[in-house]
């Protein structure tokens, strides 16, 4: 039982080791102010941010479970189906594994899209990847809504 611990131990342990303090703070760094501008650019509705914010590939499931692309995503903030009013964010924790890096968050949302309101508490999760030329990239994206004790799920 031991020995697969161990081993574990030995193949994730290079994935950090080599980094100094410094370098780790200033990733934690980088990681929060690109989702300091996906927040400004969603509640701003500037697409070209976003543009440059998501990876080619990108995909989102959304708080209703559906699967959104990039191009979606930025109709969806162009035309306005999706608008967010208000968008505070708390509880934010960064993990890196190698060149990506994990994001989960609680968000208060005010806001609206094509089906309607969705004004709540949500936690959600943000993977970023490190492309060849060096940049972080959102691939993923995942949000939940989180229920008050008398919801019922719908």
């Amino acid at each position: 039982m031991l020995v697969p611990v161990l081993m574990q131990a030995l193949w994730v342990a290079p994935l950090y080791a080599g980094l100094p303090g410094t370098q780790k703070h200033e990733r934690r760094h980088e990681i929060d102010q690109l989702e300091d501008t996906w927040r400004n650019a969603v509640l701003s509705g500037n697409t070209a941010a976003m543009d440059s914010l998501l990876a080619d590939d990108y995909m989102a499931i959304t708080a209703s479970g559906t699967l959104q692309t990039k191009e979606q995503a930025l109709a969806n903030l162009r035309s306005g189906r999706t608008h967010i009013k208000a968008l505070d964010i708390s509880d934010r924790k960064v993990r890196f594994y190698g060149t990506t890096a994990v994001v989960t968050s609680l968000a208060e949302v005010q806001g609206t899209n094509a089906e309607g309101d969705f004004t709540g508490s949500f936690r959600y999760t943000r993977v970023y990847v490190r492309d060849v030329r060096g940049e972080w990239k959102i691939v993923s994206f995942e949000a939940s809504r989180i229920r008050g004790s008398g919801e019922r799920r719908q």
